[in-house]
């Protein structure tokens, strides 16, 4: 059974029940996602024919319209398979490359002679590019950054195909007609199309683990690098005794009371000498600058604070 073609009576609707009830199996209309590809392009010249005798809006042309689109819907899907490697799912892919179906059809006139297949395709593609181009990226940059990076994927592979090799940075300019800093500009905008997680598998030639343990991390000798660079110095303008001191106390971590012993002076004696330098070596790495000697502080048993640690760390470091 075909639907009445007349004009008087429009179309009915295949979910209608009096043709449900009578349709015949063997046509292809009765199921248009099912008609082989050589029923659709000869259904589709016949259905376009007659779309454009019909007033838009009406429920004959609204009928025969998504006829076409059932009828095509193969054509979405032969595009949306060069895109089955992105990350987006194929079920969005197909519902995207629908709408350019849908677009395709509106703007199709079968009057020109040409096959709608060759008018459909590069608009149902066009709409799943556009659909990347303003969704996937993984950060968003101007749509002047995301046509440059295309041209340079299309210029290198031209390039590459007529010299025999990768092009230069050079060539690739000259080619597009950009400057050294648009190209620079355009690979940058690159990497932004896609991200990596944290937590994602390393390559198999590549040590066990994530991503997140192959990045840079706070190396903690830096900072006893940066004491001694600060405090070498300081050290250097302090008195040769007070020098001493410092490298047996914090180089070779000797007691006072030892230190005492070793340069014939008291403890009590050490721990003044010890306070006062740390004093002042606190002083210099806050000023830049040796401040002049100041009077002796009460003795403490074991000075532990600020350029105590600093010097510990810097002594332990160059030793």
């Amino acid at each position: 059974m075909t639907p009445n073609t007349s004009s008087s009576t429009p179309y009915p609707s295949y979910s209608h029940p009096s043709y449900t009830a009578c349709r015949d199996p063997a046509d292809p209309l009765a199921e248009p996602r099912k008609a082989s590809t050589a029923d659709a392009r000869a259904l589709s010249v016949v259905l376009f024919r007659r779309l454009s005798t019909l007033t838009e809006g009406s429920a004959e042309y609204s009928y025969v319209r998504n006829t076409l689109i059932e009828l095509n819907l193969s054509l979405v899907k032969f595009a949306a398979r060069r895109f089955r490697g992105r990350s987006e799912p194929m079920e969005d892919i197909v519902q995207v490359g629908t709408v350019g179906l849908i677009k395709a059809i509106n703007r199709y006139d079968v009057s020109r002679g040409v096959e709608f297949t060759s008018f459909a395709l590069p608009t149902i593609t066009g709409e799943i590019k556009r659909f990347f181009r303003d969704t996937s990226w993984a950060v968003k940059v101007p749509r002047r950054l995301q046509e440059l990076r295309q041209g340079l994927a299309r210029a290198s592979d031209e390039l590459e195909q007529s010299l025999g090799r990768p092009p230069t940075d050079v060539e690739l300019a000259a080619y597009l007609g950009i400057s050294d800093d648009e190209l620079a500009e355009g690979r940058r905008a690159a990497q932004a199309y896609s991200s990596r997680s944290l937590d994602m598998t390393l390559q198999e030639d590549a040590d066990p683990g994530t991503a997140q343990r192959a990045l840079g991390r706070e190396e903690p000798a830096y900072e006893r690098i940066e004491d001694l660079a600060a405090l070498k110095p300081l050290i250097e303008r302090l008195p040769e005794r007070d020098r001493e001191i410092l490298s047996l106390r914090f180089g070779q971590e000797l007691t006072q009371s030892e230190i005492g012993e070793l340069l014939g002076i008291s403890q009590m004696h050490v721990s003044r000498l010890l306070n006062r330098t740390l004093r002042s070596l606190r002083s210099g790495l806050l000023t830049d600058a040796l401040p002049a000697d100041e009077p002796e502080a009460e003795p403490s048993p074991d000075p532990s604070e600020g350029g105590a640690r600093a010097v510990h760390r810097a002594t332990a470091a160059s030793g």
